[in-house]
């Protein structure tokens, strides 16, 4: 049995989880995803997985081509007091 790696400490500009499922719900592959907006499989691939970051305008391509609102595909922010 085969374990992913954890995912850096760090910030990222999107939640995997929900690219995944948006991805998932258009019924498209990683590689028809990557295709329709212009980066390759391996960036889409490393992006739902939260090991590369998605730039806001990629995070904008994705949510053009999912057919979801930006806000969706973005990290949630703490609200600090």
């Amino acid at each position: 049995m085969t374990t992913t790696p954890p995912r850096p400490h760090r910030r990222l500009n999107h939640e995997p989880e929900a690219v995944t499922y948006a991805r998932e719900q258009a019924g498209l592959t990683q590689a028809a995803l990557a295709e329709r907006i212009g980066i390759s499989f391996q960036l889409m691939s490393d992006i739902e997985r939260g090991y590369r970051n998605a730039t806001p305008a990629t995070i904008k391509k994705l949510a053009e081509a999912l057919n979801c609102p930006r806000v969706v595909l973005e990290s949630k922010r703490e609200v600090t007091p």
